[in-house]
Formats: C-alpha cells, structure tokens, sequence
C-alpha cells in the first residue's frame, strides 16, 4: 500500500510539472507585440515660449498584441512596462536635436488589452535647453540654419517585459512632427 502510495504521488508530481512546462512553452515566449494607439490632440505647431517646463500628449493607448490571434493566451502574456523614450530628428535641414527624453512609466498591459496614458510629456526642460530650441527661446531663429522654424520629429517607444520575462518594446514606429516656433 505504501509503495502504491509513493507511486501516485510521484506520478501526480510528474503530471503537474509537465502539465506546467507544457502550458508556458505552447502560450508563452514573448508572443506578444506592444503597440501605440489613439494619440491625438497632438499640436502641430508650438511657440517655444508657450511650453513651460514640458510639451505633453493629452492621451495615447498601448495595446498589448499577441502575435499569433488564434493561438492560446496566457496571463504571462501580460506585459509590464518600465519606462518610455522620446528621440528627436530634424525634419529641417539642421542637424541639432535635443538629448533624449526617458523616463520611468509603470504601467500592465494585460495580453489582449490596453492601457491608456494622459498627460504623457514628450519634452521636458531639459530638452528644450538644447541648442536649436535654446536658439528660438532666446534669438528669435536657430543659428546653425538662420530658421525662425525648427521643424522635430518625435518618435516614441515604450519598453517592458512580460510576466514571464521577455523583453518587449514598441519599437520607434509612432512618430509626429511638431513645427517649433520663437
């Protein structure tokens, strides 16, 4: 009887552990894409001297995407994001852009879900120092193009990982174009 015992128990152990390893290796391995979503309000044109201490988006959306639709999800799917960052190009013809903006933003997408943000700053002090908006904040025009317009694109990219560990990010595919003015 004790040996029989010994023997369920060790097979219900067995079950569990496979039927675990089973179950994260089918739904889980990353198997989601994070992606932005309804940002809008955003302006298009900014006067230098009317941003304050930061430029912000009033609302954006982070939808947590699994890669393969049909397929089993799993709350290890689910993804926690740790920080965002906000880098600059010129759509001008100058070449100086501010330093990147990161910052921490918690947040848990659930797999299949969304989360929604507001008041997202897209720019801070700190990047509005930089030379070319520094230039218009305190001339009038940048020196390096003799512009009264600095012409930025601002590309966004939020990082995380999922419940299980995969690192996961939206990559710096939603981008705007704001027209910087004195």
């Amino acid at each position: 009887m004790n040996r029989v015992i010994k023997t369920l128990a060790l097979t219900g152990v067995a079950l569990a552990f496979l039927g675990c390893e089973a179950r994260t290796d089918k739904t889980d391995g990353g198997g989601v894409l994070l992606s932005i979503s309804n940002f809008d309000q955003l302006p298009t044109s900014v006067s230098i001297s009317g941003t304050g201490d930061s430029l912000r988006i009033p609302s954006l959306t982070v939808q947590n995407i699994v890669k393969a639709p049909n397929s089993a999800t799993s709350p290890l799917m689910n993804v926690e994001i740790q920080s965002f960052e906000v880098t600059y190009t010129r759509n001008d013809t100058g070449s100086r852009v501010p330093q990147p903006l990161v910052e921490p933003r918690p947040a848990v997408v659930p797999v299949n879900g969304s989360f929604q943000y507001g008041e997202l700053p897209v720019m801070r002090l700190a990047q509005l120092t930089y030379p070319a908006l520094k230039d218009l904040a305190e001339v009038g025009f940048d020196r390096e193009t003799g512009s009264q317009v600095v012409v930025l694109n601002l590309w966004l990219r939020f990082y995380g990982r999922t419940l299980s560990g995969d690192p996961v990010d939206t990559g710096p595919n939603r981008g705007f174009t704001i027209q910087f003015v004195p």
